[in-house]
């Protein structure tokens, strides 16, 4: 039996798909590359806003589709609100809840009947580890919100906060580390309410995988600035944590903040980013920005950008606000228009783009540990193209000889210069590169 496993929308969605791949396996099924191929589809659905649930739906009837033979099982955040929808959509088998996402794989065997060997006919091997990014890994540390954004759904689809345990996640990194994932990233609804339930934190979860394990980059999903204690950038004077963040801010103005029941001021926030920079050289912050919020004035925006401005960021995720059914801020007056809201759009994309390419001008001449992962970019008769991400989060280019490979590999690499049309860093490894796993066995074969 072949399983295919997919996700739209947040990082957790992918880290789930990961504990769903392992448990699957344990139970004899193996991974299907593609739904085609599948005898079951499982789909981890967003409903972050109107245009991911119709992406959602749109999904699963492509799925349907492609291969109508095979049972699918429909999760996710769209899954939770708007279940009756989705169980009348041609297709779709099952359709599991978030909350309880920690028994799919039971509730397949159960309610689907669907035939799987016993755990101990199963060989060991590696993980499921998606062939997309095998040098990677997203582990889910945490589920759920206290906090009601007054534009954010998830919260209500995800429910109350539930932390996993420190052990527990560091017997999985562990494990991970074993099957040769070089990077983690520690993702979750709440990543910076990490063990409000549990009497712990996020930063003795850090301190403990530091401590604990061997794995040599550790990263962060986002996580919202007014988490992060006064000593947490302390953590970063170990080099195997990534010196990155994505934290957003939605907004440069005070008074769109408080609309959107947003927990930080916007001097709050400036003074984050400047201890973390402060502390931590080379830090790179990236950021979420949403335009068009209901209410926000021709002044409020101009704040937005002239604030934005003055940070900098290495990248902005711009988000044009539009309801979605169920949240407080569908019920705001003074909705703005579409031409405004596009214009706004418009204007945040080109200084997104120009700070950004500030930012990697800045990266150029420095040689940096960057993690490379798999390839299949030929470029010419004897190169073929790689990419990696530098340890603030910059994504590099570099072209190897055929017969070599970088992937899954840690190397130094002297940043040289910028691609401007495709907004990345080119590099030049100055480490020898391993000779290809292809390249290895026709050695082998000819010392036979």
């Amino acid at each position: 039996m072949q399983v295919h496993l997919s996700a739209l929308g947040c990082r957790l969605n992918e880290a789930e798909l990961q504990n769903w791949a392992t448990s699957f396996q344990k139970v004899g099924y193996s991974l299907a590359a593609s739904a085609d191929a599948a005898d079951l589809i499982v789909l981890n659905t967003c409903a972050v806003t109107a245009e991911a649930a119709r992406k959602s739906r749109q999904t699963v009837r492509r799925f349907h589709r492609s291969n109508p033979e095979a049972r699918m099982v429909v999760t996710g955040c769209y899954a939770s609100l708007e279940p009756e929808k989705l169980e009348q959509i041609m297709g779709v088998d099952l359709v599991v809840d978030n909350a309880d996402k920690d028994v799919l794989v039971d509730k397949v065997k159960d309610v689907l009947d669907m035939p799987v060997m016993p755990e101990f006919a199963t060989e060991p091997g590696e993980s499921a580890l998606f062939a997309r990014n095998r040098e990677r890994a997203f582990i889910k540390i945490q589920d759920g919100c206290r906090y009601r954004c007054t534009y954010c759904i998830v919260t209500v689809a995800r429910g109350e906060e539930k932390s996993r345990s420190i052990d527990d996640l560091v017997d999985e990194v562990n494990q991970l580390h074993a099957e040769g994932v070089q990077e983690i990233v520690l993702a979750g609804v709440h990543v910076g309410g990490y063990g409000s339930d549990i009497d712990s934190s996020l930063y003795e979860l850090v301190q403990n995988i530091l401590e604990r394990t061997d794995m040599p980059r550790i990263r962060f999903a986002s996580v919202e600035p007014w988490d992060l204690g006064e000593n947490f950038f302390e953590l970063f004077a170990n080099p195997r944590l990534m010196a990155h963040m994505h934290l957003p801010i939605q907004s440069g103005a005070d008074s769109v903040l408080r609309r959107m029941s947003r927990r930080c001021r916007t001097e709050d926030f400036a003074q984050l980013v400047h201890d973390a920079r402060t502390q931590v050289p080379g830090f790179n912050v990236t950021t979420d920005v949403i335009v068009g919020f209901p209410g926000e004035s021709d002044d409020e925006f101009e704040q937005t950008m002239e604030y934005i401005e003055q940070l900098g960021f290495g990248h902005i995720h711009i988000f044009t606000y539009s309801d979605r059914e169920g949240t407080k801020a569908a019920r705001l007056p003074n909705k703005i228009a579409k031409d405004v809201k596009k214009e706004r759009s418009r204007r945040l994309h080109e200084l997104a783009a120009e700070l950004k390419a500030k930012e990697l001008k800045a990266q150029i001449g420095q040689t940096v540990p960057v993690l490379w992962e798999s390839s299949n970019q030929q470029v010419s008769d004897d190169t073929r193209r790689y990419f990696g991400y530098t340890p603030n989060y910059h994504k590099v280019a570099v072209d190897v000889p055929l017969g070599h490979s970088p992937e899954r590999c840690i190397l130094a690499t002297e940043l040289k210069a910028v691609d401007e049309e495709q907004g990345i860093l080119v590099g030049e490894i100055i480490e020898d590169i391993p000779v290809s796993s292809a390249q290895q066995s026709e050695i082998q074969i000819t010392q036979l």
